[in-house]
C-alpha cells in the first residue's frame, strides 16, 4: 500500500475514534461536580441576570445532549467556541500551544541526543563502571517524581541566582533586538527542558540499551563477527540499525505528547503553556476550553502514531503498511 493511501486510510479510521473520545470526554466533563459561574455566583456585586446573561451565551441554559450536539456543529465548522473568561478558545490555544510546543521539541530533541548514545554506550559496556552508572542515572530519573525535580531547580535557581524563575520571556523581551530575544528565550528555557529531559531520557536510554542487547545476539551479527569485521562496523552498521527500530514507535508516543505531557511541570515552574491552561480549565469546568484542548491531544496522538508507522517504513523498507 501507498503511503499517500495508507494516510487516508488512517485519517478515515481515526474519525469514528475522535468521535467517541469527544462523547466520553463531554459526558465526564459534565459529571463533575463543578459549577463553570462559581466564581460569578461568589461574586455579591454581580446581579442573577448578569449570570443568566452569561448561562445563555455559554449555552448552558439547554440540555447536555443539546449542548454536545452544538459543539461539535461548531466544531465540524471550525469554530472552537469561547471561553469562561469571555475570551476565544483558538486564540487562547494558539497563545499557549507555540509555548507548549517549543518546550516539548527541545525536550524530545535533548533526551535523544542523550539517551541514544547513551544507551549504545551502556550495552557495548555492558557489566562495567559505564553501564552501572547509566543503570543508577536512569533509575533516579524513572523514581525522581516531576514535581520534585522541578521544585529542586526552583529552589537551586532562587538560592543562587543563576537562573531566571517562571515565565518565558523577561520584562524587557520586547526591547530587545532578535539574538537578545533569543538569548532571553533560550535562558528561561534552562530549567523546564532540564527538568522533563531527565525525567524522559531514562525510558528511551533503558530502552535503546535493551535492544542493542537483544539484536548483538542475533545469529547475524555473530555470523558479522566471524567474518572478521571490526567490532565498529558490526555495532553501528548492522545491529544499531536493527536496534532502534522499536524506538521509532516511542518516537510517535514522544510527538504525541509534545501538547499535553508538560502540564505538571508547566504548573509548578509557571510555565505559560498549554498543560497549564488545561489544568486550570478543568477545575473551572471550562467545556469549551477542555474539550478543545482534549482534542487537540487525540489528535496529536494519532498523528503521532501514524508519523512513527510512516518513519519505520522508511527506516526499515522490508516493513508494509496495511
Amino acid at each position: 500500500m501507498s503511503v499517500p493511501i495508507y494516510i487516508l486510510k488512517r485519517v478515515l479510521q481515526a474519525l469514528p475514534l475522535l468521535l467517541i473520545i469527544s462523547i466520553l470526554s463531554f459526558t465526564m466533563l459534565k459529571l463533575a461536580p463543578i459549577d463553570p459561574l462559581a466564581y460569578l455566583r461568589a461574586n455579591p456585586s454581580i446581579s442573577a441576570s448578569a449570570i443568566r446573561a452569561e448561562e445563555l451565551r455559554l449555552g448552558l441554559d439547554k440540555p447536555p445532549v443539546v449542548q454536545y450536539f452544538i459543539w461539535l456543529s461548531n466544531l465540524v465548522r471550525g469554530e472552537l467556541g469561547v471561553s469562561t473568561t469571555g475570551g476565544s478558545v483558538f486564540v487562547l490555544l494558539m497563545q499557549r500551544a507555540g509555548n507548549t510546543l517549543l518546550l516539548g521539541v527541545l525536550t524530545v530533541f535533548f533526551t535523544w541526543l542523550i539517551a541514544i548514545p547513551a544507551g549504545v554506550w551502556a550495552a557495548v559496556n555492558r557489566g562495567r563502571w559505564v553501564d552501572k552508572f547509566f543503570g543508577m542515572f536512569t533509575t533516579i530519573g524513572m523514581s525522581m517524581p516531576t514535581f520534585f525535580f522541578a521544585l529542586l531547580l526552583l529552589m537551586f535557581a532562587l538560592g543562587t541566582r543563576l537562573l531566571p524563575i517562571g515565565g518565558l520571556t523577561s520584562s524587557d523581551f520586547f526591547e530587545r533586538d532578535l539574538v537578545g530575544q533569543i538569548s532571553d528565550l533560550a535562558w528561561h528555557l534552562i530549567i523546564p527542558v532540564t527538568v522533563l529531559t531527565f525525567i524522559g531520557l531514562a525510558g528511551v536510554q533503558r530502552q535503546m540499551r535493551a535492544n542493542l542487547l537483544d539484536v548483538l545476539r542475533a545469529e547475524y551479527v555473530r555470523t558479522a563477527r566471524a567474518k572478521g569485521l571490526p567490532e565498529d562496523r558490526v555495532i553501528y552498521s548492522h545491529a544499531l540499525r536493527n536496534a532502534i527500530n522499536p524506538l521509532v514507535t516511542l518516537f510517535g508516543f514522544e510527538f504525541a505528547s509534545l501538547l499535553s505531557g508538560a502540564a505538571l511541570t508547566e504548573t509548578v515552574l509557571a510555565y505559560p503553556g498549554l498543560g497549564r491552561l488545561t489544568l486550570e480549565a478543568v477545575l473551572t469546568k471550562d467545556m469549551n476550553l477542555v474539550m478543545a484542548s482534549l482534542m487537540l491531544g487525540s489528535v496529536m496522538l494519532i498523528a503521532g502514531n501514524l508519523l512513527a508507522d510512516i518513519l519505520l517504513k522508511f527506516v526499515d523498507p522490508r516493513i508494509t503498511l496495511e
